[in-house]
């Protein structure tokens, strides 16, 4: 069963900055694109970005472009987003997916594997 598993989420101030954490249990990540998606509250599920098997390529939502920064550490088994300068509108649930291959568009529908609880950020003064 493939499963991945987010974490770093939390409170923080307009400004501030998170990583968070993409680790898959049971599986190797080396095969698959991942993605960060977000959903807020009363809004649909939307790509943040995402990343191709060997990190060579990388996609940003325009809100987010400049902003964060998205990595793969396949020896860690890990995926990161790095997200500097939050914003409130950068309120959500967080959640990391993988592809079925090593390259995909950065929607939630080519991801559909491994999709776990989330972790939640919330950007408040």
């Amino acid at each position: 069963q493939l499963q991945l598993v987010e974490s770093g989420g939390g409170l923080v101030q307009p400004g501030g900055s998170l990583r968070l954490s993409c680790t898959a249990s049971g599986f190797a990540l080396d095969y698959f694109a991942i993605g960060w998606f977000r959903q807020a509250p009363g809004k649909e599920r939307e790509g943040v970005s995402c990343i191709s098997s060997a990190g060579g390529y990388t996609d940003y939502a325009d809100s987010v472009k400049g902003r964060f920064a998205i990595s793969r550490d396949n020896a860690k088994n890990t995926v990161y987003l790095q997200m500097n300068s939050l914003k409130p509108e950068d309120t959500a649930v967080y959640y990391c997916a993988a592809s079925k291959g090593g390259l995909a568009k950065c929607l939630p529908e080519a991801y559909p594997r491994g999709w776990g609880q989330g972790t939640q950020v919330a950007v408040s003064s």
